[in-house]
């Protein structure tokens, strides 16, 4: 089994069945509230935000779009979560997966500190501990089988590949290709690819990474002279203004519309056969992520998937979800 951190040598892309297209998934990190700002800790978060589950599951569904809904520790043993998504889940209008978030998943043997909170960090039974408790209460509270897992904080490690074949998890999506979190002890994803890969050579477990693009003159030469500019924002700033060199991630959370339509035409361009969305469940009511503050942000935020939304079926680009990509993959 590859390590989910480190970058393949060789791709083993997926293939995928004629007809197949290029689609896009979205994807929902769905967690407790809690300051980002600040250290983190196992107490002092909220579930403020989850009764407005309810509101975005219908929007995704006048859009014709189900959406997966990564759930962690916190969401999973919520009542109300499991009243708001059960129904939507059991007919096929919304999928669940697995996000661990290590410092409020039980057990809890490790030291909350910031090296800890990327799960891959830890001893590889704790790893698996934490991820079988969360998976076994998603099925129990949900009554649904995830078969799609992500790290929170995108902190997958050596041993986590291992892990999700042995719990029967078909497809990972922690690889946020083209970030580096090894600053903060996490991972470095700038050599990932962004194509669905398989990490094992049984094809039992897909790589489907994050979609972030590159755009401007300079985009494909993005992936060495990005790094390079790290402590320098203004730089990347300036770059960007001038069309130069742009990276951008597929989210809502600080990336505008234009600049979400431009990275969808150059991954289209590409030939990017599925793209993958993503953002915060907190973020769905005001002053609980630094991207939605108030109600106006937040309508802010419905309008960009709105407009994303019309802007891919203009595309032809068609929603998925995790059954479908698992139904068309040519293994």
């Amino acid at each position: 089994m590859r390590s989910i951190i480190e970058a393949p040598a060789n791709i083993d892309k997926a293939r995928f069945k004629p007809g197949f297209g290029q689609r896009f998934i979205l994807t929902i990190d769905t967690e407790e509230e809690f300051d980002w700002s600040k250290p983190i800790r196992r107490e002092g978060h909220g579930l403020d935000h989850l009764p407005r589950l309810a509101k975005f599951q219908q929007f995704c569904e006048n859009e014709g779009v189900c959406p997966v809904y990564l759930i962690d520790w916190p969401v999973a043993t919520s009542a109300l979560a499991a009243d708001i998504l059960a129904e939507p889940v059991a007919q096929g209008r919304a999928e669940i997966g697995v996000q661990l978030h290590p410092w409020v998943n039980p057990p809890f043997d490790e030291e909350v500190n910031n090296r800890n909170s990327f799960a891959g960090n830890l001893p590889a039974h704790l790893e698996q501990a934490k991820f079988a408790r969360l998976r076994n209460a998603i099925e129990a509270n949900f009554g649904s089988v995830p078969k799609i897992y992500r790290a929170g904080r995108y902190g997958a490690g050596p041993h986590t590949g291992a892990m999700l074949r042995e719990g029967g998890i078909a497809m990972d999506s922690s690889v946020r290709a083209k970030f580096d979190y090894s600053a903060e002890g996490g991972a470095d994803y700038r050599k990932h690819p962004l194509v669905p890969y398989w990490l094992d050579p049984e094809h039992t477990v897909l790589e489907l990474p994050l979609t972030t693009i590159f755009w401007g003159m300079l985009r494909r030469q993005g992936d060495w002279i990005y790094p390079l500019m790290w402590r320098a924002p203004a730089l990347r700033g300036l770059l960007s203004r001038l069309a130069l060199l742009e990276r951008i991630p597929l989210t809502p959370e600080g990336v505008s519309v234009e600049e979400a339509i431009r990275g969808i035409d150059m991954a289209l361009d590409d030939g990017l056969p599925l793209l993958v969305f993503s953002f915060h469940s907190p973020s769905l009511r005001p002053g609980h992520t630094p991207y939605v503050q108030n109600e106006y942000d937040l309508d802010a935020l419905y309008d960009w998937w709105r407009r994303i939304f019309t802007y891919l079926r203009q595309r032809e680009v068609q929603p998925c979800n995790v059954g479908q990509i698992m139904d068309a993959i040519e293994v």
